[in-house]
């Protein structure tokens, strides 16, 4: 049952993300939306990381299997792939590092400002 609460929080964030998708007009996906929703929650209290962090984790543990479709449709869909592929790799390079660096420059940000909040109170 606690994991049917937690995923029920979840869903909801996610269906949040939808209706900001639907209603602002900026070219954000839905679950970016969603996810930043849940992050601030999740920083400001207002949802406590002991109410998603069961179902939260065995998301993040099968995640790998929600990519096996996209990659069988890449599999179909070979011949139109094929002529573009030396700039489908080079983007995917790209954006590969462009994703790690700024991932890892906003992971500074927050572990230093944690550490200050962790200074600050004592």
């Amino acid at each position: 049952m606690k994991h049917i609460k937690q995923f029920c929080i979840i869903l909801a964030f996610s269906f949040a993300g939808e209706l900001l998708n639907k209603f602002i007009p900026l070219p954000v996906p839905a679950s970016i939306y969603g996810i930043i929703l849940l992050f601030v929650s999740l920083e400001t209290g207002i949802v406590k990381k002991s109410d998603v962090r069961g179902t939260g984790a065995f998301l993040i543990e099968i995640m790998p299997v929600m990519f096996i479709p996209a990659a069988v449709g890449l599999l179909e869909s070979w011949k139109v792939i094929k002529p573009s592929c030396i700039q489908f790799i080079a983007v995917t390079i790209i954006s590969t590092f462009a994703v790690m660096a700024v991932s890892g420059k906003i992971t500074q940000f927050i572990i230093r400002r944690g550490r200050k909040k962790v200074h600050a109170d004592d």
